[in-house]
């Protein structure tokens, strides 16, 4: 199993312009908002104390779920791919099970997932870091390692369950251009939550990446926005309008939204399992016959 995720690995980073477009909605966000949304929305929160980092936090929290989720996709592009092909028949001659042939592509499109937010983190940061003199506190790094690995878990779970009925790569690219282009949107990337109207935003709060961008910023900009606003009611303004904290007849902690991303992941292995499970039932079948 680990020389299938090994060769699921080599396999997504040796092909240069899937790389490259499973980053790209998130460079997508990153653009927008350097070029198009950053001045406005500087504008906006003029009289806020360092609000020029302050922003770029929400951005970075934003653009980091974008990276987890498309980049997953694009990794289990090899698994719909292998299926196809009917490569998949052929490692089933080995001592793999399905189900550890299965497990195998959720494993490494994990570590990809993991790997590519880290790498848009550093990206981004040092950026900001250039152009803003944006600082982030060292001791949150391994706060912000396991958000990334958490997200990494839900994206690809959420992605599995797509793979598992698409049976043609060229749909599966359709389907990655739609969600490459919808997920600046779903997690509040592009235009902050507050200023979306109802439905839109109850939309948002039902995409898992929303919550994902959520946790990052909490985590993230916890002490900044502690400084930029003294005043409780500023502060959880400025949080249900950012998306900082997702309000759901209450604004959510950070206990409470990572608890409402455990669950999710938990959700999301549990009807993989209940699908492989009916999958494999259903090949006995028709093996029988």
């Amino acid at each position: 199993m680990l020389a299938l995720c090994r060769r699921n690995l080599l396999l997504y980073f040796k092909n240069k312009a899937g790389l490259f477009f499973s980053l790209l909605g998130a460079m997508i966000s990153l653009v927008l908002y350097v070029i198009f949304l950053k001045k406005s929305m500087l504008d906006s929160w003029a009289a806020v104390p360092h609000s020029r980092q302050l922003l770029d936090l929400w951005l970075i929290g934003g653009t980091l779920s974008v990276t987890g989720i498309t980049t997953t996709l694009t990794a289990l592009g090899q698994l719909a791919k292998d299926r196809e092909q009917q490569v998949i028949k052929d490692f089933m001659l080995t001592d793999l099970s399905r189900f550890e042939i299965k497990v195998s592509y959720l494993l490494s499109a994990s570590l990809i997932g993991f790997l590519m937010q880290v790498v848009m983190f550093v990206i981004m940061v040092g950026y900001f870091g250039m152009s803003d003199q944006l600082s982030l506190d060292t001791s949150k790094l391994v706060a912000i390692l396991g958000i990334a690995a958490l997200g990494a878990l839900l994206s690809v779970t959420g992605n599995m369950l797509i793979v598992e009925f698409v049976h043609r790569i060229d749909t599966l690219g359709t389907i990655g251009t739609i969600v490459g282009t919808a997920t600046g949107f779903l997690v509040g990337t592009y235009i902050p939550i507050g200023v979306l109207p109802t439905f839109a935003q109850t939309l948002i709060k039902l995409t898992p990446g929303a919550y994902l961008a959520s946790l990052y910023r909490q985590v993230m900009m916890d002490q900044q926005l502690a400084q930029a606003f003294p005043a409780r009611a500023a502060r959880q303004h400025f949080e249900r309008l950012m998306g900082v904290r997702l309000d759901w007849g209450h604004l959510l902690s950070t206990t409470g939204t990572l608890q409402i991303i455990i669950l999710m992941v938990l959700a999301g292995i549990l009807l993989l399992f209940v699908t492989e499970l009916v999958q494999q039932r259903r090949h006995q079948l028709a093996t029988k016959k």
